[in-house]
């Protein structure tokens, strides 16, 4: 659920950036929500086992690491906005959260119809 809210917020920073509104006149901000939530998506993906999906979004948090920022010029680090809210974007519908299922025990008194 984090990270859902997560991606929502990096990609509302990544929408406003992207059109250039002075909400987000910090490049530092930016950097550190799109960090942050490339981080989370990376631990999802990598649970859900899909690591391709991981390698990406960990560029991404590379990226836009906040400690040691690469030096971009203005339309390189703007391609790289929409790059990477497309990215956000798409993760909402490829990862996505299964529901854990419990399992039942063997000792449980739930009557169960087959036989062990």
């Amino acid at each position: 659920m984090h990270t859902k809210i997560m991606k929502w917020i990096a990609i509302a920073t990544l929408f406003l950036a992207v059109l250039g509104f002075p909400v987000v006149s910090h490049r530092a901000v930016l950097e550190i929500v799109v960090c942050v939530s490339g981080l989370l998506v990376v631990t999802q993906a990598i649970q859900a086992g899909k690591y391709f999906w991981a390698a990406g979004f960990l560029a991404i948090a590379v990226l836009f690491n906040p400690v040691v920022p690469l030096p971009l010029s203005g339309n390189a680090f703007l391609l790289l906005e929409w790059v990477c809210l497309a990215a956000f974007l798409v993760s909402l519908a490829v990862l996505r959260m299964q529901p854990t299922l419990s399992v039942l025990s063997i000792t449980s008194r739930a009557p169960r119809s087959e036989s062990l």
